[in-house]
């Protein structure tokens, strides 16, 4: 039998591997985009405290003894 003479319909015969396809998995933004926010406000704190801290000041041994 020829192709053209087939029963099948073309059509739903692609409709029908279509449904047996599996699906596509897409990939998510949300877990990415929050760890991002994440490092930025870690970053953002810690520049904050380096900038908030008292000076650190060292003396020589040199300097403290009279």
């Amino acid at each position: 039998m020829s192709p053209p003479d087939s029963v099948l319909d073309p059509e739903q015969m692609a409709y029908a591997r279509a449904l047996l396809r599996a699906p596509v998995a897409r990939e998510r933004v949300w877990p990415a985009l929050a760890a991002a926010g994440f490092a930025a406000t870690a970053a953002l704190a810690l520049a904050g405290a380096m900038i908030m801290a008292p000076p650190v000041t060292t003396q020589h041994v040199v300097e403290r003894t009279p």
